[in-house]
């Protein structure tokens, strides 16, 4: 993409890190032919979306199957104290950049808070430039439009979603490479079948080939043969549907370990599997304190295996502290490819401990954020030793000796002030130091050729007042796939940050939805100094969609949306706001307004 080619233009040529040795010596050398490139192996990323690191059978959880998982586990690399973030996008900025998400801009899950800045360099963008073939199929959630899309950030070919979430896992809309497609079959399925597709395509070249499945995440649907199976071992109805989602995941990751069999390609394949967070519910997850969103143990500590036959020794057992800021380095070195010129790392590379090199390992400090929302002042989070993991509550500082208490049943802080004191002061130095860049809003950018169509979509938008007053979304913290509504007030307004990348005329339609009595909304769009008007005439009001959840989901339900086309606007390059105006409310209320579209005309 253009932006990206710039950027790659300024780093200037990749250059290999000093020091660093891989496991495969012959791919060491930059300067190999295209036939010694051949031979480097290829790499599977699998991640699954809040799937904690109890929902794995090998774990100790007797309540549910995934033999695959296990088995993958068995022959090559377990890691015991693996962590990353508490929630999605932050652990997903972290994963593929190397660098704690804070750094990166991402720090949050919706109204673009999950963007990752352009000029991060990815592992897709190091291993395309040594000769991958790089795919994405899933949830990327680190941002919907270019230059944060996958194909802005490295990927060549991607499949899937970039908000946070789904409304429907069955025969549902995706996107691929920046069009909507109909799918057939149940999400997970289908990403696979996805991945499968590039790994054939792809099998004579090295590849990257990264899977970030959006299951077990809610809302709760999952094919009547896993489902019907939990259910007869009588859990209620959310876990049944959440385990029944973990053996789906179980099934497709064995397909396509599977393919790597036919194809002869196992030995040079690279396959890692990792979870992005704690579990999203209150269930089995060997005894640690937290859950989805915690920044203590349970939130935040996950499954890590890493296979690659004939490299990693079945059986290895990784007991020291790692987290999702290591793999990219990780990845690089076991490849072989020159390291990028990227940003200050954060991670560091774990191949020494795939060898079983241990004696000489340091201690270290992870950190762990939560999402502050654009505050740099006031971040919780928590700090994690080999031996100990100070929290940073709400009103305190808290100790636990991991060792001797993996529970986190009793706060020691008091026992060792020393100790909290060195771990406190070196966290709110961490937090200084990956919030300087700030966290000024990234815009929506219009214009780039390979998109003539951009949605700002509903849940992106900031909404005036703060308040929320005579305005709100639909869901209470406007999540993904939200919208506009409640707008009963012509002083209030959503609008989305924007920047205009290439001058032109656009024409622009919104996607509503309006009642009979609410119809003759007169509504304005301002930008750049030009607006357009129009009146919505025709009334819509479709029900909900039917889905097949196993119990209520706290996210919106899909709907069919009508479109008011307002004609064409001419826009200047820059930077700017788009505004949305009820000018005029005949009724009790405006329309709700699912999303803004842009189509460039010119």
């Amino acid at each position: 993409m253009q932006t990206r080619r710039e950027f790659l233009r300024a780093i200037g040529s990749l250059t290999a890190s000093a020091g660093v040795q891989s496991i495969l010596p012959d791919c060491v050398d930059a300067s190999q032919t295209a036939a010694a490139q051949k031979g480097r192996p290829n790499v599977i990323l699998i991640m699954t979306d809040d799937q904690g690191w109890g929902d794995v059978r090998s774990h100790g959880n007797e309540q549910i199957d995934t033999p695959v998982l296990d088995r993958l586990a068995a022959d090559g690399a377990r890691f015991e104290r693996f962590f990353v973030s508490p929630v999605c996008a932050p652990t997903r900025a972290s994963l593929l950049t190397g660098r704690y998400h804070l750094r990166t801009g991402t720090h949050g899950v919706t109204r673009g808070y999950e963007n990752m800045r352009s000029e991060e360099v990815t592992i897709a963008e190091a291993l395309k430039q040594a000769g991958y073939a790089t795919g994405c199929f899933g949830k990327w959630h680190n941002g919907a439009h270019l230059p944060y899309h996958p194909n802005g950030q490295g990927f060549d070919e991607f499949l899937g979603f970039c908000a946070g979430h789904w409304n429907n896992y069955f025969d549902t809309t995706l996107e691929r490479n920046g069009e909507t497609i109909k799918t057939e079959g149940y999400i997970a399925d289908v990403l696979t079948d996805a991945a499968l597709d590039f790994i054939e395509k792809h099998r004579k070249q090295p590849f990257f080939c990264y899977v970030p499945y959006n299951t077990p995440h809610s809302p709760f649907q999952v094919p009547d043969k896993y489902f019907d199976r939990y259910k007869a071992r009588g859990l209620d109805d959310k876990l049944a549907c959440i385990y029944a989602m973990c053996e789906n995941l179980d099934d497709n990751i064995g397909r396509i370990l599977g393919r790597l069999d036919e194809l002869r390609l196992s030995d040079n394949t690279i396959v890692l599997f990792l979870t992005d967070n704690g579990p999203n519910s209150d269930r089995y997850n060997g005894g640690m304190k937290g859950r989805k969103g915690s920044v203590h143990e349970g939130g935040v500590r996950v499954p890590l295996f890493i296979r690659w036959p004939g490299h990693i020794e079945r059986g290895t057992n990784v007991t020291q502290i790692a987290a999702h800021i290591d793999l990219f380095p990780t990845i690089v070195e076991l490849c072989g490819v020159p390291m990028p010129k990227t940003l200050p790392q954060d991670g560091v590379s774990l191949v020494p401990l795939l060898k079983g090199q241990t004696a000489n390992w340091p201690d270290r400090m992870l950190f762990t954020f939560r999402s502050p929302r654009g505050q740099t002042l006031t971040v919780p989070g928590s700090v994690r030793t080999q031996r100990w993991r100070a929290v940073k509550a709400r009103k305190r500082w808290e100790l636990y000796d991991m060792v001797r208490d993996p529970g986190q049943e009793r706060d020691v802080s008091k026992k060792h002030p020393d100790i909290l004191a060195k771990l406190r002061t070196a966290y709110e130095a961490a937090v200084r130091d990956v919030t300087k860049a700030g966290f000024e809003p990234l815009p929506i950018h219009i214009g780039y050729p390979q998109r003539p169509v951009v949605t700002l979509p509903g849940h992106e938008a900031y909404l005036q007042p703060p308040s929320k007053k005579g305005i709100s979304y639909k869901g209470r913290s406007g999540w993904a796939n939200d919208w506009v509504t409640n707008w009963t007030d012509t002083d209030a307004y959503p609008y989305w940050e924007v920047e205009v990348v290439r001058a032109g005329r656009f024409e622009v339609t919104l996607m509503y939805v309006c009642s009979t009595e609410n119809v003759g909304v007169k509504v304005r769009i301002e930008i750049g100094g030009e607006s357009l008007e129009g009146v919505v005439h025709v009334a819509h009001d479709a029900d909900p969609i039917a889905s097949p959840d196993r119990v209520p989901r706290g996210e919106v339900y899909e709907k069919t949306w009508a479109s008011l086309g307002l004609g064409g606007i001419r826009l200047n390059k820059g930077r700017t706001r788009l505004v949305v105006r009820a000018v005029e409310i005949p009724g009790s209320r405006a329309f709700d307004l699912k999303a803004v579209q842009l189509r460039r005309l010119d």
